[in-house]
Protein backbone atom coordinates (compact mmCIF):
# COMPACT_ATOMS: atom_id res chain seq x y z
CA UNK A 1 0.00 0.00 0.00
CA UNK A 2 1.41 3.13 -1.20
CA UNK A 3 0.65 7.10 0.26
CA UNK A 4 1.00 10.08 -0.54
CA UNK A 5 0.70 12.30 2.25
CA UNK A 6 0.62 16.47 2.06
CA UNK A 7 0.18 18.66 5.28
CA UNK A 8 -2.32 21.23 4.38
CA UNK A 9 -4.24 23.86 4.94
CA UNK A 10 -7.58 23.20 3.65
CA UNK A 11 -8.37 20.34 0.49
CA UNK A 12 -11.55 19.03 -0.64
CA UNK A 13 -13.33 16.54 -3.18
CA UNK A 14 -15.53 17.85 -6.26
CA UNK A 15 -17.35 15.14 -8.03
CA UNK A 16 -19.21 16.44 -11.15
CA UNK A 17 -18.71 19.54 -10.23
CA UNK A 18 -20.33 19.27 -6.45
CA UNK A 19 -18.02 19.13 -3.01
CA UNK A 20 -17.96 15.70 -1.45
CA UNK A 21 -15.77 15.98 0.81
CA UNK A 22 -13.46 19.15 2.85
CA UNK A 23 -11.44 19.30 5.12
CA UNK A 24 -9.54 22.35 7.46
CA UNK A 25 -5.85 21.64 8.73
CA UNK A 26 -4.44 18.15 8.24
CA UNK A 27 -3.59 15.66 5.87
CA UNK A 28 -4.49 15.16 2.72
CA UNK A 29 -3.84 11.40 1.64
CA UNK A 30 -3.94 9.93 -2.01
CA UNK A 31 -3.74 6.31 -1.17
CA UNK A 32 -3.32 3.41 -3.82
CA UNK A 33 -3.17 -0.33 -3.06
CA UNK A 34 -1.28 -2.75 -4.46
CA UNK A 35 -2.18 -6.66 -5.47
CA UNK A 36 -1.50 -8.49 -2.22
CA UNK A 37 -2.29 -5.77 0.09
CA UNK A 38 -3.75 -6.95 3.38
CA UNK A 39 -5.26 -5.69 6.22
CA UNK A 40 -1.94 -5.22 8.02
CA UNK A 41 -0.64 -3.09 5.39
CA UNK A 42 -4.03 -0.76 5.74
CA UNK A 43 -3.02 -0.73 10.02
CA UNK A 44 0.30 0.48 9.29
CA UNK A 45 -0.57 3.07 7.31
CA UNK A 46 -3.14 4.10 9.22
CA UNK A 47 -1.14 4.29 12.22
CA UNK A 48 1.53 6.31 10.38
CA UNK A 49 -0.84 8.69 9.34
CA UNK A 50 -2.57 9.41 12.13
CA UNK A 51 1.39 9.93 14.39
CA UNK A 52 2.97 11.73 11.67
CA UNK A 53 4.73 14.08 13.76
CA UNK A 54 4.52 17.02 11.21
CA UNK A 55 2.71 20.05 12.35
CA UNK A 56 4.88 22.43 13.84
CA UNK A 57 5.13 23.09 18.18
CA UNK A 58 5.55 26.25 19.68
CA UNK A 59 9.52 26.56 18.56
CA UNK A 60 8.69 26.16 15.10
CA UNK A 61 9.91 22.33 14.86
CA UNK A 62 8.08 20.26 13.24
CA UNK A 63 7.33 18.01 16.16
CA UNK A 64 3.33 17.06 16.69
CA UNK A 65 1.08 14.77 14.87
CA UNK A 66 -2.45 15.22 13.79
CA UNK A 67 -4.27 15.03 17.06
CA UNK A 68 -2.01 17.62 18.57
CA UNK A 69 -3.39 19.88 16.80
CA UNK A 70 -6.99 19.08 16.31
CA UNK A 71 -6.19 18.29 12.14
CA UNK A 72 -8.10 16.21 9.87
CA UNK A 73 -7.65 13.11 7.24
CA UNK A 74 -9.23 13.97 3.86
CA UNK A 75 -8.52 10.44 2.05
CA UNK A 76 -8.35 9.78 -1.77
CA UNK A 77 -8.14 6.23 -3.61
CA UNK A 78 -5.65 6.87 -6.42
CA UNK A 79 -4.93 3.76 -8.19
CA UNK A 80 -2.36 5.57 -10.07
CA UNK A 81 -0.21 5.38 -7.41
CA UNK A 82 0.53 1.90 -9.06
CA UNK A 83 1.76 2.97 -12.47
CA UNK A 84 4.77 1.42 -13.61
CA UNK A 85 6.67 3.83 -16.31
CA UNK A 86 9.95 2.18 -16.75
CA UNK A 87 8.37 0.66 -20.01
CA UNK A 88 7.52 2.66 -23.00
CA UNK A 89 5.01 5.58 -22.30
CA UNK A 90 2.17 4.19 -21.21
CA UNK A 91 1.54 3.32 -17.35
CA UNK A 92 1.25 -0.25 -16.64
CA UNK A 93 -1.56 -0.69 -13.63
CA UNK A 94 -0.65 -4.75 -13.34
CA UNK A 95 0.87 -3.73 -9.79
CA UNK A 96 -2.37 -2.19 -8.82
CA UNK A 97 -5.23 -4.27 -6.41
CA UNK A 98 -8.54 -4.96 -8.12
CA UNK A 99 -11.29 -2.65 -7.84
CA UNK A 100 -13.01 -4.94 -5.50
CA UNK A 101 -10.46 -5.40 -2.86
CA UNK A 102 -9.12 -2.10 -3.45
CA UNK A 103 -12.45 -0.56 -2.15
CA UNK A 104 -12.46 -3.03 1.16
CA UNK A 105 -9.06 -1.99 2.14
CA UNK A 106 -9.35 1.58 1.38
CA UNK A 107 -12.46 1.91 3.49
CA UNK A 108 -10.45 0.19 6.24
CA UNK A 109 -8.11 2.72 6.59
CA UNK A 110 -10.68 5.31 6.56
CA UNK A 111 -11.94 3.39 9.71
CA UNK A 112 -8.82 2.71 11.19
CA UNK A 113 -7.72 6.14 10.85
CA UNK A 114 -11.36 7.34 12.58
CA UNK A 115 -10.72 4.87 15.43
CA UNK A 116 -7.61 6.99 16.39
CA UNK A 117 -9.75 9.54 17.04
CA UNK A 118 -9.09 11.76 14.02
CA UNK A 119 -11.89 12.87 11.84
CA UNK A 120 -11.52 11.45 8.10
CA UNK A 121 -13.33 12.11 5.11
CA UNK A 122 -13.25 10.83 1.96
CA UNK A 123 -13.48 10.66 -2.06
CA UNK A 124 -16.02 8.79 -3.98
CA UNK A 125 -14.54 5.47 -4.77
CA UNK A 126 -13.58 4.66 -9.08
CA UNK A 127 -14.90 8.03 -9.36
CA UNK A 128 -13.20 10.91 -11.73
CA UNK A 129 -12.65 13.79 -8.59
CA UNK A 130 -11.23 17.01 -8.78
CA UNK A 131 -9.05 17.16 -5.61
CA UNK A 132 -7.46 20.78 -4.18
CA UNK A 133 -5.24 20.60 -2.16
CA UNK A 134 -3.61 23.89 -0.37
CA UNK A 135 -0.01 22.02 0.79
CA UNK A 136 1.49 23.74 3.68
CA UNK A 137 5.36 24.48 4.06
CA UNK A 138 5.08 22.52 1.66
CA UNK A 139 5.21 18.93 3.00
CA UNK A 140 4.64 16.00 1.15
CA UNK A 141 6.00 12.77 2.15
CA UNK A 142 5.53 9.41 0.83
CA UNK A 143 4.24 6.00 2.57
CA UNK A 144 4.80 2.58 2.02
CA UNK A 145 4.05 -0.75 3.64
CA UNK A 146 6.95 -2.61 1.79
CA UNK A 147 8.84 0.17 3.42
CA UNK A 148 10.77 0.50 -0.22
CA UNK A 149 11.08 4.11 0.60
Amino acid sequence: MRAVVQRVKRSSVHVDGRCVAEIGKGLAVLLGVGAGDAESDARYIAEKIVNLRVFDDGMGKMNLALRDVGGEVLLVSQFTLYGDCRKGRRPSYSSAAPPGEAERLYEFVAASISEFGVPVRTGVFQAMMTVEIVNDGPVTLLLDSARAF
